[in-house]
This record gives structure tokens, C-alpha cells and sequence, in this order.
């Protein structure tokens, strides 16, 4: 795709104000451009961090979002991993009930987003977008929050589960595994230090202020994210400024005549699948999404016999072992374990 023939303006800083939305001395430098192509989709999945703010600037974009309460019908995976990204194992637009039957119970939210609106994304919502126009151009920005700094202990326990898990199997392929955002396959001594720098950092924050969180950056890689997804025949890539973390922000979102909440679509239930447009709904998440995940196809510690398998793989394991409920509970026993030390 030539995406040099995009009719898109150039932002400078001054154009994107978040501060419009309770959100004080943001701009284009806390900001990621996105550019899509037409069926370019991103994985249903939950961010770890923060909540994000979602300009549409030209295209359409239809979002489609689930609550945090839906986590168990969403059947939450680590694999592929990518740091701070929890997928779903279902693919929403076409679920197949035989293999997810809790996904009856899932509650979308659908929403298409036109040039000139912004989105809210609360904490931990699960989303799947998808471009409905031949190019399409947002800019984001993902607001750092309190409870951040918990988080990510839980995402420096489950890259050390999953790299643990992983690695020890020699038969599995990397490529199976690891996200393509992922530079590498951290080492056990790099992921341990990582654990061991956000423990120490919530700990220090519990002395100096125990009732509250704050904002740790000090062992993420990146603070914003960098994606390439690719959907059929569409493309979609995150190009992220270069900019300094802002400070976490406890405010609450001024919801009025321009912020509107999005309501649950009762005419669109899961029991028949989010809707999409007919084409795109044979669309194959990425990186294999389904077939590494829960989805009747084994992995390399079983044996394939045409069908959906009742044995226990590697990665159904390691799906319960970071599980988002675990890995919640690891933290706290972690950090209170600390604490009390």
C-alpha cells in the first residue's frame, strides 16, 4: 500500500488538544498517528495501562467494545504475547459458539467513529476496531492512570510466566509465540529484574503515599505503543511520538454535551455476532490468533487427530497460568508480601 497519497493534514502540537476532555497539557507529542487501509482490523484485546482518548480525523473506523465484566466470555490470551495487551481467543465479528459458548453473554458496545469525533475508552474495555473506508487517519493518546503501577507488575509477571513456559519447550517456535511488536525473547534474569524494579517502585510509592497509587515508568519498554496489524487485504500502522511519560492523572472524564456516553447495542446481541461488514467476517485475526488459542488446534505438546482435542497443551496451561484473575492475585500476594517485609 502507498500510504504517501494520503490526504491527510499535518499535525503540529498545537492542533491536538486534549485538555478539552479533563485532560491538561497533552498534545501531539503524548499522541500516536494511526493510518489504515480498508479492512484493516485490530485483535479484540484489552491495554493493561491507562484509558485512551481516540480523535478520528479522516475514514470512518467502527469500534466494537465490550466491558471489563465480559473478560470471561471474551476467553482472555497471551498468546500471541505482547506486553501490555491482553487478546481475545474469540473472533467477535464471526465467534464460533461451539468452541466459546460464553460469548453468548457478552455485551458489545458498537459505535462507528466519523471524521471530527472523539472517543473515550475507559479502563480495561476490551476493543476490536476496523477501517470501513479506503484510507483512514486518528490520532490517540493513552492517559496514564494510578492504578498503572500495579499493572505493571502483573505485565512483568506474565512475561516472565510466558517466556519461562515458552522457552522451555524447545519444539516451540518463536514465531508462534511472540507478537511481532516484541523485539525479542527476553532472558529469565531480564524479566525477573524487570518484576523486581515495578515491585520495588509500587512499594516506594505505598510508603511515601499509602492510600494512593501513581504512575511508574521505570521498567516499561515503551511508553507508548507501536503496532503493525495486518487483515486480509488491509494494513494498519501506529507511528508513536517520541516524548517524555506525562505524570499519571486521577480526573474524572467530564461527560457532557461533548463527550456522549455509547450505549450497549440491544439490536446487535453476541448470540448472532457483533456486526461487521459480510465481507470482513471471515477476516483471520492476527498472528493466528484462534488457532494458538483455545480453539480446538493443538500445540506442539500434542498430537493433532482432526478433532477439537480434550488434552491439555502448553498454551491452555499457560493461558490459566496468566490468566488476568492470576496474574491480578499474584500481584497482590507479591506486592502485600513486600509490603509487610
Amino acid at each position: 500500500m502507498n500510504y504517501n497519497k494520503c490526504s491527510c493534514n499535518i499535525f503540529s502540537c498545537k492542533d491536538v488538544i486534549w485538555s478539552d476532555f479533563g485532560y491538561p497539557g497533552r498534545d501531539a507529542r503524548d499522541s500516536t498517528l494511526w493510518i489504515g487501509t480498508e479492512a484493516a482490523n485490530t485483535p479484540c484485546h484489552l491495554d493493561s495501562y491507562g484509558c485512551n482518548l481516540v480523535l478520528q480525523v479522516q475514514g470512518r473506523k467502527r469500534w466494537h467494545l465490550f466491558p471489563p465484566e465480559d473478560t470471561a466470555s471474551l476467553y482472555p490470551t497471551r498468546i500471541p504475547y505482547e506486553e501490555s495487551s491482553v487478546f481475545s481467543s474469540v473472533n467477535v465479528v464471526n465467534p464460533d459458539f461451539a468452541r466459546f459458548p460464553r460469548f453468548h453473554g457478552a455485551r458489545p458496545h458498537v459505535v462507528t467513529l466519523h471524521p471530527g469525533e472523539v472517543l473515550f475508552v475507559p479502563r480495561h474495555w476490551w476493543h476490536y476496531v476496523e477501517s470501513l473506508d479506503p484510507v483512514t487517519v486518528s490520532i490517540n493518546s493513552w492517559i496514564e492512570l494510578d492504578d498503572d503501577d500495579e499493572a505493571r507488575v502483573g505485565e512483568a509477571l506474565a512475561r516472565t510466566v510466558v517466556c519461562a513456559v515458552k522457552t522451555a519447550d524447545p519444539r516451540a517456535h518463536i514465531a508462534s509465540w511472540l507478537n511481532t511488536t516484541e523485539v525479542e525473547v527476553t532472558s529469565h534474569e531480564t524479566n525477573l529484574h524487570y518484576v523486581n524494579l515495578a515491585v520495588q517502585a509500587c512499594l516506594n510509592k505505598r510508603k511515601i503515599c499509602p492510600s494512593k497509587g501513581s504512575n511508574l515508568s521505570a521498567w516499561s519498554s515503551s511508553t507508548f505503543k507501536r503496532r503493525k496489524h495486518n487483515s486480509g487485504d488491509g494494513a494498519e500502522y501506529s507511528a508513536a511520538a517520541d516524548a517524555d511519560p506525562k505524570p499519571a492523572l486521577t480526573t474524572s472524564i467530564p461527560f457532557g454535551p461533548n463527550l456522549l456516553p455509547v450505549v450497549r447495542d440491544t439490536g446487535a446481541t453476541a448470540q448472532h455476532g457483533v456486526p461487521s461488514d459480510s465481507r470482513e467476517t471471515s477476516i483471520a485475526l492476527s498472528n493466528n490468533l484462534e488457532a494458538n488459542a483455545c480453539s480446538g488446534k493443538v500445540d506442539s505438546n500434542s498430537k493433532h487427530t482432526g478433532v477439537h482435542s480434550t488434552m491439555i497443551s502448553t498454551d491452555k496451561l499457560l493461558n490459566c497460568l496468566v490468566h488476568p484473575d492470576v496474574i491480578s492475585l499474584m500481584t497482590e500476594i507479591l506486592l502485600d508480601n513486600h509490603f509487610c517485609h
